[in-house]
């Protein structure tokens, strides 16, 4: 085999990440809405790709659970029932209060500044009205937790977990009074991870988890996303 076999188009590899974020994203704010089918042909026309990047990030993006093949109707975005993201959350908060008692212990004064920094993004997409830059910001917060806890694993896992998440965040995140009360409780985190207190930084990221389920669940269970 020659070395050249080997070789790999990164223009084909960034055009096929760029198609994945741009119908993750859409799928996050609602864009595409759950059950919604995904039609080859429309989404060419939509992203200016051809049927081979989107092919390929629709594959992808059901690995993540956020596409659903089914018969007769072919990919779908992703339902989540009630008992599903009971769930999600309820593992979320395991993972996500072990990341910021880790984060607290081990963390790196460079980690807890940029931690404060994704804060302060956060707190000023939820003063404006861009639901993308909201739904950005807060991604960019749990990225950065994660980052700072210093595992792999839990980073590879909850990343996971929050691609499912982003099917709700957005009307969890649009409760009247959720906002709010979701950025004093990620400021909460980021203050028990500054004085590096484990404990208090476990049971604030899974207050901050448990708050965010009550909210989305609410919503659930008024509007089904089946």
């Amino acid at each position: 085999m020659a070395d050249t076999d080997l070789q790999i188009s990164r223009q084909a590899a960034t055009l096929r990440l760029m198609v994945e974020d741009k119908i993750r994203s859409a799928i996050s704010t609602g864009r595409f809405r759950p059950g919604q089918r995904m039609r080859e042909r429309e989404l060419c026309e939509l992203l200016g790709v051809g049927r081979t990047s989107v092919r390929e990030a629709l594959r992808q993006l059901e690995a993540e659970g956020l596409i659903t093949t089914t018969p007769h109707r072919g990919p779908i975005v992703s339902t989540i029932t009630y008992e599903e993201a009971q769930q999600l959350y309820a593992f979320r908060a395991v993972l996500e209060s072990y990341a910021g008692q880790e984060f607290a212990r081990r963390g790196s004064a460079a980690e807890m500044s940029r931690l404060a920094e994704a804060v302060a993004e956060f707190e000023k997409a939820a003063s404006g009205t861009n639901q993308h830059e909201l739904l950005e910001a807060k991604t960019h917060f749990y990225s950065t937790l994660m980052d700072g806890s210093g595992n792999v694993f839990v980073k590879q896992t909850l990343t996971q977990l929050h691609n499912r998440i982003n099917l709700l965040r957005m009307t969890s995140m649009s409760r009247p009074g959720r906002l709010a009360h979701s950025v004093a409780e990620i400021k909460e985190i980021l203050e028990a991870i500054r004085s590096r207190d484990a404990a208090k930084a476990a049971a604030a990221c899974r207050h901050h988890i448990e708050m965010a389920a009550e909210a989305a669940l609410a919503h659930l269970r008024d509007n089904p996303l089946e």
